[in-house]
């Protein structure tokens, strides 16, 4: 592929597509200048650094796993809400293997405070959170569960982890049953 045409955000998802084949570990400027069939050199008018790329990489996958999931609950609440959020970030994490692994890196306060999609991401969380009744601090105490409990699964199921001979999704939806019964009797901060 010529030179012409190299933009930030052409690299930004040739850099993401890479990382769901080869992992986002394995993204470098090498790799993706050999892509486009450059040298390395000619990647730095468009981007800093790798880290500004794998910055920028899991702010486009945080962008797309929200998408899916705010198409996935609109017009839903509690249970059914619960459960297709739920299901909709398993999609996304093993769909896109390397852009869900870019959603897992921190990434600098100032740039998340600016960012639509997290503020989006926090939104439709947050949202359907309080469905439950559920206010701050508990409301932060419920996320981080569900993101310890949605990363955890899906990390074990992409590696084939789950040796039991019990069907992965039918555990699948039996722990977002648990989850739902716990948010509906999640035990109150004291005031």
């Amino acid at each position: 592929m010529a030179r012409v045409g190299l933009t930030a955000d052409r690299l930004v998802l040739a850099a993401a597509d890479l990382a769901d084949e080869v992992g986002f570990e394995n993204v470098t400027l090498s790799a993706l200048a050999r892509r486009f069939g450059v040298k390395d050199a000619s990647l730095y008018s468009h981007v800093r650094n790798l880290h500004e790329l794998r910055t920028r990489v899991a702010l486009l996958a945080g962008g797309e796993m929200i998408d899916r999931i705010a198409t996935a609950v609109a017009g839903r609440a509690g249970k059914d809400a619960l459960a297709a959020f739920a299901d909709a970030y398993r999609e996304y994490a093993l769909e896109r293997p390397g852009r869900y692994a870019a959603t897992q890196i921190r990434i600098d306060q100032t740039l998340v405070a600016e960012s639509p999609a997290f503020r989006r991401t926090a939104e439709i969380t947050y949202g359907m959170l309080r469905a439950y009744g559920l206010d701050e601090p508990d409301i932060t105490d419920a996320v981080r569960l569900l993101r310890s409990t949605f990363h955890g699964y899906c990390a074990l199921e992409s590696t084939d982890a789950f040796g039991a001979p019990r069907d992965v999704h039918t555990s699948w939806t039996r722990t977002i049953d648990a989850l739902h019964v716990l948010l509906e009797h999640w035990p109150r901060s004291a005031p």
